[in-house]
């Protein structure tokens, strides 16, 4: 299709901080507080540095204030709860992050449950995925994982109804592909989830009028693998060498961009698609927090 759409997510993300500084200006205004988010980093893992240093510049320019708490990795799981609760027990905390992934030696679930679900800032509480299961009203006070909340959103810009589409989602992770079911079955799609297991798989994604792609695995989906006029979101970040520049490397998703271009109706874009969406959905989360724990 050669009218294909590229969904920009730097520009939808861009909006979207716009709209939660305005409701960081009116909190101040209303309760004579900034709203807060604490940021957990146990070890040095270079990309989550990176992306944890995003976040606490782009919270910081919106006027919202960042606790940042750097661990050693060698800290212990009891440590590690023991922050958790004091920043449960802090009112001036808003939002708590736990940076993903964890140590080895800890247990993931058992610490992102120790969060308060109403300071949860990345929706990965148990309590939130079952609200977030059940939808309807629940979802006026929960928090959804930003990653899928950030498709949602872009998705919603290119088709603001969409009842009774076909999506289907590749990967099946707690983070990004089941939440995105969710998601999409309170919205009145017919969603089907494919993984590593499933039969025919290119088959069955070429079914669909949205596919979600989130395996990380390379340039995974092709062309032939998506039929004319899908909507593609790519949430895969993947770091191989770069084709044309040896020595050097390049960030690629999950579907073979220039493949696909000219068979999706939009498509995102990696680099500069999910990506800012997730940081500015976690700022969203966190004012939202501010504001139910106040009324």
């Amino acid at each position: 299709m050669s009218d294909t759409k590229v969904i920009d997510g730097k520009q939808i993300a861009a909006d979207l901080r716009l709209e939660t500084k305005d409701r960081v200006t009116d909190f101040q205004s209303k309760y004579n507080k900034v709203p807060t988010l604490a940021v957990v980093l146990v070890g040095e893992d270079p990309a989550s540095q990176v992306y944890v240093n995003t976040k606490t510049k782009m919270a910081k320019e919106i006027g919202m204030d960042v606790e940042d708490h750097f661990l050693e990795k060698t800290v212990t799981e009891k440590e590690l709860l023991s922050l958790i609760d004091q920043l449960n027990k802090n009112e001036k905390v808003n939002g708590i992050l736990v940076q993903l992934p964890l140590p080895e030696h800890m247990d993931s679930r058992l610490i992102i449950d120790a969060i308060d679900p109403i300071k949860d800032a990345d929706g990965f509480h148990a309590i939130n995925v079952g609200r977030n299961s059940i939808g309807g009203d629940l979802l006026k006070k929960t928090f959804t994982p930003c990653t899928p909340l950030g498709c949602y959103l872009m998705l919603k810009k290119v088709v603001p109804d969409l009842k009774g589409m076909h999506a289907v989602i590749i990967g099946r992770s707690n983070i990004v592909g089941k939440p995105m079911a969710q998601l999409l079955l309170e919205e009145s799609c017919t969603v089907t989830i494919v993984h590593s297991k499933t039969k025919d798989i290119e088959d069955m994604v070429k079914q669909a009028d949205i596919v979600v792609a989130a395996v990380g695995r390379p340039n995974m989906v092709k062309s032939n693998w998506v039929k004319d006029g899908a909507i593609v979101i790519d949430v895969g970040i993947n770091r191989i060498d770069h084709p044309d520049k040896p020595g050097k490397t390049k960030l690629v998703g999950d579907v073979d961009y220039d493949d696909v271009f000219n068979v999706a109706s939009a498509i995102t874009p990696v680099p500069g698609g999910v990506g800012p969406m997730t940081i500015a959905c976690l700022l969203k989360n966190t004012v939202d927090a501010a504001f139910r724990q106040q009324d």
